[in-house]
């Protein structure tokens, strides 16, 4: 606990020129102030460094190109591995779970062990894993390395504690799970097939015990040999020899007879009686020609042959089309007796697998569901209903169905938005989806106690806009809202916007959501803001749209000996579009030569149109072409309800909106900004010609592996154009002739324009490019009949502060160190029904700095955070109180003030990765963690920081992954998170009969152990595999721990089952021996009468 007392009296004042030295109290230098500054500040600082930890929460969204996919039929839990290593753990909604394997390994196949609460993953570094799932985080037990072969394939039968592991070379090797020790059992491939044979089988693309008898190991190699392997007696039952490469096989659950998919398309049935030839075979695809011959088919890449007790078996498969029907979509076939049924999916099928009532192989399989795993989307299609519907899938797994462009994340948000949003978007479902339950429900999770209604925004690459409820670590999509709707649809090929931006006209750059007021503005890649009202009542309204020259004009030549310092801007009054009017461009909007000029990127819809209850927009505003120069992106927003105010910039300079009025009260460059007060000598500059890109907004994908931040676009919502093409020295003495200085950052608030404001008055806080920050007072009508028609006066820019680095965030404290929040209007609906008792009247809320001047006198902390530092300045003295350089090697991407354990912190995100936090005022750093290396500009677009200690970004194109920096949150995650494994009595296998159960087949006297174990089988060669312990640890230990309350359930259940068992055991023993006595009996009897006859005489 400290507290940081500083005496301002004659406290010297940082001057535009002032050089910054170390980060001590005393580092401000120019002239003293005459400004009255309060005699002391004494702030209470309750954030130490043991508040704060970095740990990964939960991970939302679609697994990130799929790879494998498992599950439990007992647990009912569901598996799916990825290309970059990543294991997601599904179950019912809130059971969501991510593990990353350290290597970084595609993962090749997954294998539960069925009720164990464990996982067997198989990746492409040819190791094998075995995950515990007995604690809500899993960890890895056991590890084994394949050092001189090649994983192709695993089995694990049900209920058996070894694993077959099938190799690129033929060989099939055996794994004990418990001891993850290779066997010194192999299967050779030149022992599987013949002598005889002159070509190699291929690897192993298949293994699976006979459903009849456990030791017998059906073997399916590449080539299309199949072998079936005696385990006991160490040879081949039976040896295939087929023509097609073979892809997948399926047991009939009786194991007479089984089903083959191969490369031309077809299937084949074989019977184990005659395994000479396929007794059937199909093309069910493959349609006879007219000159007697069948069409040539795709691959079927796996097929699932399942049994029913009460209909025909269902026959499932993958691929199979014929080739002549190009650009057909993929397909999964459904046959069950007669009927075919051909489900068309939007994205390729990288697995499937039927979900089926029982564990056992040697049983009628009943399925009732297919889990279909795509490129890009999971689906379950309901088997129990002719038509094949598909379950309503619970988890967000669409948040990618347009590319994401950016977010936003709001903790703490007023409780009744959640609900509203919900009934709104509940409307738009869409219908037709299966009546069942979810089939995926394993797992538990229950609502823990510390959740908060939180809300994430994402945007996207179409204009869409999605907000999420994101409240307990769930996320549940509430609303959905498409802003191109504000437009005409540009016409293919031609129009405006194809001209600037191809393919996403209306792709979101960024969005600014105040919750209280329900204010939603959204700016687009076409230098669009839309404002959006909301409203609970359909209506029928008009889009206000104004029209911004926002722009350098061209010169014809430009030579450096001449001396064109300013940049040519139009008065920002000769060019106030008339806000009511939306022509279409005239024939003159272009001049002879075709050059564009003052139209916009897009037409915005000029007629009365019906709008559903909602998100309902209200105002579009645009930039204009300027002689053939597209209008630069806009790179800063804010918007303020308590104002009726919304303010924007890029890099030509900065424009202010009265939404109220629909009027432009501003529209000047960067330059003229300053006017006297420019703190920089600038060279002879002229205007860029080159048209700008617009491409890298919704380039998303993960190939770029490393990213020249020096030249990249855009990195944050705080979107700064060509901030990173200028020169990163920490000198400001003159600027490259090639600069545009940006506005980075803007800020309504009430705060004091001028060192000698005695009272706060509405301000706009502007952050430039170059490190500049202005103050920009306005005179705001308070009287509501007023405000609508009295004009708002903005003065002359006040004050002005200097950083290092582009500025990327301003935040307001008062003098006791508490957030001030910007004033607001309280949220009312514009399309209510007028009550005439009761005009409506607009209700503001303020939080003004002067509020508590009992305590500290007049004034206010301001924060300020640029790429390199942090400062606090006092107002209205403009001291600089404390400053903090946050990196010298790197930048700053993304900057908040946050509530943190009842407190605030400064948060600040580095292109290096670092997440670091600074205590307030006193900017001390309280951690600092090389969290995250960047690779590419996902991550830094996305990234942001919200209260409650919590942040996102997007880990790749289709995942959203939620951080906490909190030490409380990580404290109470364990708490918070799913539990994926439940005491669960494993289903009793059907009673097979007592004469059965005694003398047919030799299922159960099958004994593994006597086989693979080390007694029987010697130790496997040493080189062949290496043991690698699990990096657990402690949490290894842990794991132990938290399986001991899962031990006992179930050895209390295994007790129940014994007992239950030495019952029956019992009655049966009673059966036989009454059966054994009589026997006897009759044995003797017979015994006594032919004891005296000769042989001859029988």
């Amino acid at each position: 606990m400290k507290k940081f007392r500083k005496v301002l009296d004659g406290l010297t004042t940082s001057s535009p020129g002032g050089t910054m030295g170390s980060p001590s109290c005393g580092s401000a230098a120019g002239t003293p102030t005459a400004a009255p500054t309060p005699k002391e500040i004494d702030v209470q600082e309750t954030l130490v460094s043991e508040n704060f930890q970095l740990c990964k929460t939960v991970r939302h969204g679609f697994p990130y190109q799929p790879t494998a996919l498992a599950f439990d039929p007992v647990q009912k839990i569901l598996a799916i591995g990825s290309r970059s290593g990543g294991v997601r753990i599904l179950g019912r909604p809130g059971v969501d779970c991510y593990c990353q394997h350290e290597s970084g390994a595609a993962v090749l196949q997954l294998q539960f062990l069925v009720n164990e609460g464990a996982l067997v993953t198989a990746c492409a570094d040819d190791t094998l894993h075995l995950w515990n799932l007995r604690q809500r985080r899993p960890a890895v037990l056991h590890s084994l390395k394949f050092n001189r072969e090649r994983i192709t394939f695993c089995h694990l039968p049900f209920q058996s504690k070894w694993l077959y592991v099938g190799t690129e070379r033929g060989n099939t090797h055996i794994v004990n799970i418990e001891s993850f020790i290779l066997s010194g059992y192999v299967i050779m491939w030149n022992k599987a097939i013949e002598l005889s044979t002159k070509t190699h089988p291929g690897p192993v693309v298949h293994l699976s015990d006979s459903p009849k008898d456990e030791g017998k190991l059906l073997i399916g190699f590449e080539s299309g040999t199949i072998v079936q392997w005696d385990l006991r007696v160490k040879k081949a039952d039976f040896r295939i020899y087929y023509d097609e490469a073979i892809h997948s096989v399926g047991w009939h659950h009786e194991g007479k007879q089984f089903m083959c998919s191969h490369s031309d398309g077809s299937l084949t049935m074989w019977n184990l009686r005659n395994t000479t030839k396929p007794f059937q075979v199909t093309f069910p695809h493959g349609k006879i020609q007219k000159d007697g011959r069948k069409e040539s088919c795709k691959p079927i890449l796996k097929v699932e042959y399942k049994t029913c007790r009460n209909s025909e078996p269902f026959i499932i498969f993958s691929g199979g089309l014929s080739y002549d029907k190009a650009g057909r979509r993929p397909t999964l076939t459904i046959m069950h007796g007669k009927a075919i049924t051909v489900l068309e999916m939007d994205y390729p099928i990288v697995e499937f697998m039927a979900l089926c009532e029982t564990p056992y192989n040697n049983e009628v399989q009943e399925p009732y569901a297919v889990v279909v795993l795509l490129e890009k989307d999971l689906i379950v299609v309901d088997l129990t209903q002719s038509n094949f519907p598909v379950f309503e899938n619970p988890y967000p797994m669409d948040i990618h169905e347009s590319p994401v462009t950016c977010t936003a994340y709001f903790a703490e948000c007023p409780p009744d938005i959640i609900p509203i949003l919900y009934s709104i978007g509940a409307k738009h479902k869409k219908t037709g989806y299966s009546q069942k339950e979810w089939p995926i429900a394993g797992g538990t999770w229950t609502l823990g106690s510390h959740t908060y209604p939180e809300i994430i925004i994402t945007g996207h690459a179409d204009g869409s806009i999605k907000f999420w409820d994101a409240s307990a670590i769930t996320l549940q999509m509430l609303y959905k809202l498409k802003t191109s709707k504000a437009f005409e649809k540009p016409k293919q090929g031609e129009g405006r916007a194809a001209e600037l931006v191809e393919e996403d006209p209306f792709a979101v750059q960024m969005v600014s959501w105040c919750p209280q007021s329900r204010i939603f503005c959204v700016v687009g890649i076409s230098a669009h803001i839309i404002l959006y009202r909301f409203s609970k009542y359909d209506a029928n309204t008009q889009i206000v749209s104004l029209e911004v020259r926002l722009q350098c004009e061209s010169e014809d030549v430009i030579s450096p000996s001449e001396n064109e310092n300013n940049p040519c801007f139009t008065e920002s009054g000769s060019h106030s579009p008339q806000p009511h009017q939306q022509h279409p461009p005239s024939p003159g909007s272009r001049t002879p030569e075709g050059i564009k000029d003052s139209i916009p990127c897009l037409k915005v819809k000029d007629r009365m149109v019906r709008v559903p209850p909602g998100y309902q927009a209200e105002l579009v505003i645009q930039l204009l072409w300027v002689d053939g120069e597209p209008p630069q992106q806009i790179t800063s927003l804010d918007v303020n309800s308590a104002y009726g105010l919304l303010a924007f910039g890029n890099c030509n300079g900065l424009a202010v909106v009265d939404y109220m009025q629909k009027t432009i009260l501003l529209c000047v460059s960067t330059l003229d900004l300053y006017g006297a007060a420019d703190p920089y000598q600038r060279l002879t500059r002229s205007p860029r010609r080159n048209r700008q890109s617009t491409s890298g907004l919704t380039e998303l994908s993960d190939n770029q592996q490393s990213i020249d931040m020096e030249r990249s676009k855009s990195p944050t919502s705080e979107s700064r154009e060509n901030s990173f093409s200028r020169s990163r020295s920490s000198s400001v003495s003159s600027i490259d002739r090639d600069t545009k200085e940006a506005i980075t950052t803007l800020q309504f608030g009430e705060s004091y324009g001028r060192k000698t404001d005695a009272v706060p008055t509405p301000c706009l806080w502007v952050g430039t490019s170059l490190g500049v920050v202005l103050l920009i007072p306005m005179s705001i009508p308070t009287d509501q009949e007023d405000r609508m028609e009295e004009p708002v006066t903005i003065g002359p820019s006040g004050a002005v502060l200097m950083l290092k680095g582009s500025v990327l965030r301003f935040s307001f404290l008062d003098c006791m160190g508490a957030l001030l929040q910007s004033p607001y209007e309280v949220w009312r609906d514009p399309n209510a029904p007028e009550d005439p008792d009761r005009p409506r009247k607009r209700k503001l809320v303020h939080f003004s700095p002067s509020s508590s001047q009992d305590t500290c006198g007049d004034g206010h902390l301001a924060v300020v955070c640029s790429e390199r530092q942090a400062k606090v300045f006092l107002m209205p003295s403009q001291s600089c109180l404390f400053v903090h350089n946050i990196t010298e090697s790197s930048f700053v991407l993304r900057a908040d003030v946050v509530s943190v354990s009842n407190s605030v912190c400064l948060a600040c995100f580095c292109a290096n990765g670092h997440v670091m936090t600074l205590s307030l005022p006193s900017l001390r750093p309280l951690m600092d963690i090389n969290y995250l290396p960047l690779t590419d500009m996902r991550i830094a677009r996305t990234f942001c920081f919200t209260n409650g200690g919590q942040a996102l970004y997007l880990s790749s194109p289709t995942e959203i992954q939620r951080i906490t920096y909190s030490q409380e949150m990580c404290d109470n995650l364990q708490e918070m998170l799913g539990e994926l494994f439940t005491p669960i009595e494993t289903p009793e296998a059907q009673n097979r009969g007592f004469l059965k159960g005694f003398f047919g087949g030799n299922a159960n006297t099958f004994d593994r152990e006597e086989l693979f174990g080390e007694a029987a089988a010697g130790k496997a060669s040493r080189s062949l595999a290496q043991h690698i312990p699990g990096q657990g640890g402690m949490e290894g230990m842990k794991v132990a721990a938290s399986g001991v309350v899962g031990d006992l359930a179930r050895a209390r259940i295994a007790l129940d089952e014994r007992g239950q068992r030495l019952g029956e055991l019992e009655e049966r023993t009673a059966l036989m021996m009454t059966s054994a006595e009589t026997f006897s009996k009759h044995a003797h009897e017979l015994m006594l009468k032919c004891k005296d006859k000769k042989w001859y005489q029988f």
